[in-house]
This record gives structure tokens, C-alpha cells and sequence, in this order.
């Protein structure tokens, strides 16, 4: 049996070597092949619907994986963490914690440095399709991608050295507006790569909507439960540096 096992795979491995010869083979000029792909994305989003009453734009960096195949279909999973700066509630978030000059008092009777933000993550996986009608070769061209995925945003609060004793654990979950849900994302754009494999990049516009509620049950600041469901939405701008993984890089590939 242990035998048969250990046959059974050098048999596979055999037949994957045999399979990236036969595709290393073509040229990425001027034949469509199948490539993996590791990219480092990064994007900026402005808010609108319902997270537009909570935050300004932001920004989002990660890395996602990609299959393309030989006909130029596209599958996508990747992840993203969101951040920015502008939080437009922050002024009224801690109202009730806070004096008359809005400052939050810590334990030792001083002004606390507080700092709020957006956070966030968006997981997805996406598909769509490439079409060669511009770029070097027809590997590269216009993309179309539609996806599907789970986006979660909150207000990320910090207090310095954690001297406030109003926002530490279960006290901050109740400000932080903890929100997440069932998403959809649609992206086009451009991609571009280098029948030399020295440019490697794409960018494009993306839309990502989000059917989503509040994990928190209570909002400390409104006095009330926490808001039900919610329509989010983040338009905006990503770009990308491209890593491709070729099975085989064909002899004459720096002849073109």
C-alpha cells in the first residue's frame, strides 16, 4: 500500500512538470496563457449611502491571488484593510463622557489623549474577463470583474497609554460602531503585462456595496439599541503591482 501510494505521487508530479513544459512552450506575445498571479494592491474610496454619514474617504492596501486562464477568464480572492482619518461623528461620540470643553477626564484627573479612525476589512473572491482590444499582447487589455465578499468597518478608538477607564474594553465596544455584512464588488480597468515580464501592473475603478447591520447591541452615545440594517457603499480608485507566476519562461521570450 505505502508503496503504491509514493507511485501514485511521482505519477502526479510528473504530470504537473509535464503540464508547465507544454504551457511554458507558448509566448506570452502572442499566445493567451494561463498565468498565477500574486499582486499588492492598493486603493483610495470615497463613501456614499449609509457610510457616508459616517466617514470621509480612505484609503485600503492588501494583497489578493489571481487566476487567468487560457481563454482570458479571470478568478480573483483577495483581501484589503481599510483605514482612514476622517470620522464624521466625532465630535458627537463621546458626548455624555466628556466636559463642557469636550474633554474625556482619565484616572489621573487629566484631559486623556484620545484618537478615533476608520478601520475596516474587505474579503472577497471575484471573476470576470480580460479583453485583449489594448495593450502589448494579448494577455493584457480590459478588465471586467464581479465579486462577491464580506466587508466589515468600525471606529477604531485609542486612548494613550490606556488611561481612560470610560473606554476600555466592554466600555469602548459600546462607541465603536462595529458594523459588518454580506458584500458585492464590481471593478474594470486596465491590465498590463510585459511581454518582457519587467511591467507588471493594473488600475482601475471599483465599486463595493454592502448589505450590512451593527455587531454591537448598544449604542452608549445615542442611549439605544444599535442600528439595524445599513447600505454601505465605497466608490473609488485601485491600482496594483503585479507578480506573475509563469509555469516555464519560453526560450525565445526576449526575442519579441
Amino acid at each position: 500500500m505505502q508503496k503504491r501510494k509514493i507511485v501514485v505521487f511521482l505519477m502526479l508530479i510528473s504530470s504537473i512538470f509535464s503540464f508547465q513544459k507544454a504551457e511554458g512552450q507558448l509566448n506570452i506575445a502572442d499566445s493567451v496563457i494561463r498565468i498565477f498571479s500574486v499582486s499588492a494592491r492598493l486603493g483610495t474610496h470615497l463613501p456614499a449611502a449609509d457610510m457616508a454619514q459616517r466617514f470621509g474617504i480612505s484609503y485600503s492596501v492588501g494583497p489578493a491571488f489571481t487566476y487567468k486562464t487560457n481563454k482570458n477568464w479571470l478568478w480573483d480572492a483577495g483581501f484589503d484593510y481599510i483605514f482612514g482619518n476622517d470620522v464624521k461623528i466625532k465630535d458627537s461620540l463621546f458626548r455624555l463622557i466628556s466636559t463642557s470643553h469636550q474633554f474625556i477626564i482619565d484616572q489621573e484627573g487629566v484631559p486623556a489623549d484620545v484618537a478615533v479612525q476608520e478601520r475596516g476589512y474587505h474579503f472577497y473572491v471575484s471573476s470576470g474577463k480580460l479583453f485583449p482590444i489594448i495593450g502589448p499582447n494579448p494577455n493584457s487589455g480590459l478588465i471586467v470583474e464581479f465579486g462577491v465578499g464580506y466587508l466589515l468597518h468600525k471606529i477604531n478608538i485609542s486612548v494613550l497609554n490606556n488611561s481612560a477607564p470610560q473606554l476600555r474594553d466592554d466600555y469602548k465596544k459600546g462607541y465603536d460602531r462595529l458594523t459588518g455584512g454580506f458584500s458585492f464588488n464590481q471593478f474594470i480597468g486596465y491590465q498590463h503585462l510585459s511581454s518582457k515580464r519587467i511591467y507588471n501592473f493594473f488600475v482601475g475603478f471599483e465599486l463595493i456595496e454592502g448589505f450590512t447591520s451593527s455587531l454591537r447591541e448598544y449604542d452608549f452615545d445615542r442611549m439605544a439599541p444599535a442600528e439595524g440594517d445599513r447600505f454601505d457603499m465605497m466608490i473609488g480608485i485601485k491600482a496594483g503591482w503585479i507578480l506573475p507566476i509563469y509555469a516555464r519562461a519560453p526560450k525565445d521570450y526576449y526575442y519579441y
